[in-house]
């Protein structure tokens, strides 16, 4: 199948039905595209050329995750007002305080404007816009109840940034405190202790071994210092590389990142969130089940429940319950597994996912306040050996000096 054309933004300049100039920027394959479509709005081109692109990707900050989920509720809102599709994207276009994130909106609202349908257009943009948001906004055109599934779009992406927000949280401190400290530690290895053994290379007796010991450990750091922090950089991309690139050494990692003390609790609990939250979604606007386990497995953020989920969904389409196959899979608790039943029996499924998701996300939010009311006096203790005993062992010496005297 051939390759689409790329699109670009072009700046055209015309005039209307009563003769006034008008100008404005559309997106398309060519500037005799963008001629076509002005005239059948009725606007007579009389200049059209392609936007020049900023040196160096442009500037500006990056589109987030959560442009998009303030995108889709300013556009809900906006239609659940009354106000038309393309005149929405005008308004919130124009109005975003992220140039590319307008340049985002109003191409969009160009395609639209050129006879596209919005799953089209947004599909357009995959790094921005995912099956799941697409397939949402498809069945919404096709059920004639796009308010409504923007509603349910901007919901349910501000309910997972929220998620993933909490978990960055819970990862933040801990980690910024182990890399002040190794900063910390690799300072006094580097500067301050090698100050301290050239006054003890006088001594004239046998120094404690904790000294002996840090005195080693700082000249190995200030012979070998480069070779250190170019291997950590160099371990970091490898390791960061593996896990784009390998879906092996993912899997790895997302399956003991799932075992991990406290931290692998919060992590299951935020996947089967992010699962009931997507599948209520997807099946409140009206998607089949199976069609819908296909985009649920891509927004898992696990590759455990990843594979899970689309094995569940094989099963699914030859007729077996939901229940039984998160059952049979052996990741989801039993409480959210009688959750399901109970909505399957009860035809209201998407409601059932709801209350999960509402009842697990919550549980989130505790499990990372109590880790860091947990880890605030566990970081410092280990903070305080690792830089007192440091300092002991310098002030060792000195301290049996003053004995002797």
């Amino acid at each position: 199948m051939a390759q689409a054309a790329k699109a670009d933004m072009f700046i055209w300049e015309g005039t209307d039905k009563r003769g006034h100039k008008v100008k404005g920027e559309m997106s398309g394959t060519s500037d005799a595209l963008i001629k076509a479509t002005l005239r059948r709005q009725g606007v007579i081109p009389l200049k059209v050329k392609k936007k020049a692109k900023p040196l160096f990707g442009g500037g500006g900050k990056p589109i987030e995750a959560k442009d998009i989920a303030l995108f889709s509720r300013q556009m809900s809102t906006m239609m659940s007002s009354g106000v038309p599709l393309v005149q929405s994207f005008e308004i919130v276009g124009r109005g975003h305080e992220k140039p590319k994130m307008q340049e985002l909106i109003l191409a969009i609202k160009s395609d639209v404007e050129a006879g596209n349908n919005l799953a089209d257009s947004l599909a357009k943009h995959p790094l921005q816009f995912d099956d799941l948001y697409i397939n949402l906004i498809r069945a919404g055109e096709q059920a004639g109840i796009l308010e409504d599934l923007l509603d349910k779009i901007a919901t349910y992406k501000e309910k997972t940034e929220a998620i993933k927000s909490k978990i960055k949280k819970a990862l933040f401190y801990p980690t910024a405190i182990i890399v002040m400290a190794f900063i910390v530690t690799a300072v006094l290895m580097i500067f301050v202790i090698p100050q301290f053994a050239t006054l003890f290379s006088d001594f004239g007796a046998d120094l404690p071994a904790l000294t002996v010991f840090l005195i080693d450990a700082s000249n190995f750091f200030v012979a070998y210092w480069l070779y250190i922090a170019v291997g950590l950089a160099l371990a970091y991309q490898a390791i960061k590389m593996l896990h784009q690139r390998s879906k092996a050494f993912r899997r790895l990692i997302d399956r003991y990142s799932l075992k991990m003390p406290v931290i692998g609790d919060i992590l299951v609990k935020a996947t089967i969130a992010r699962f009931a939250r997507t599948l209520s979604t997807m099946f409140a606007a009206g998607v089949p089940l199976v069609e819908a386990m296909e985009s649920v497995a891509g927004a898992a953020g696990n590759s455990v429940y990843t594979d899970a989920i689309l094995i569940m969904r094989d099963e699914i389409s030859t007729g077996q319950q939901l229940q039984i196959s998160m059952r049979d899979s052996g990741l989801f608790p039993n409480m959210v597994v009688q959750m399901v039943a109970i909505g399957e029996e009860a035809g209201s499924i998407d409601s059932m996912l709801a209350k999960v998701a509402d009842y697990y996300e919550q549980e989130v939010d505790d499990a990372v306040d109590a880790m860091s009311s947990l880890m605030e006096p566990l970081i410092m203790a280990v903070l305080g050996v690792l830089i007192g005993g440091l300092v002991i062992g310098m002030y060792l010496p000195i301290f049996k000096m003053g004995t002797v005297v």
